[in-house]
């Protein structure tokens, strides 16, 4: 990703941490509209993942100058999330149903560059998630 490229996202990511609860409502919703069979890999309850996802996109979208010193971080994360049932498949309608997300979130502010930023940061970050459940 290009200095521009990571500013993008992490300047437009400030504005989504004001709204974050309703986010990840928004973003799991989505989720398992266009992806249902992902449901059963989460709790009935989703509270705690709701605050894991921010958590998880916080500290990705902080540290995208540094991947290389969170990659083995993510890569267990992918790790894991193969041990809970979590196909290659499934990666993208996550990454569709987040761009979706941030649109709506970010509504105007949501302009081609930015979704592309979000676009290379998402497809980055998990293809390091991908390579670890591809391995495992």
């Amino acid at each position: 990703m290009s200095p521009d490229q990571i500013a993008l996202v992490q300047d437009s990511f400030r504005k989504v941490v004001l709204i974050a609860a309703t986010a990840a409502d928004v973003f799991y919703d989505r989720l398992f509209e266009i992806a249902p069979d992902v449901r059963p890999l989460f709790p009935d309850d989703l509270k705690e993942q709701k605050k894991k996802l921010v958590a998880m996109l916080a500290t990705a979208v902080t540290n995208l100058h540094q991947v290389e010193i969170i990659a083995p971080a993510v890569a267990d994360r992918g790790k894991r999330h193969a041990a809970y049932g979590v196909k290659l498949e499934h990666y993208e309608p996550v990454g569709a149903a987040l761009l979706w997300t941030l649109e709506q979130g970010l509504g105007p502010a949501f302009t081609p560059p930015v979704k592309d930023a979000w676009t290379s940061a998402y497809l980055l970050l998990a293809g390091v998630m991908q390579d670890a459940t591809a391995a495992a």
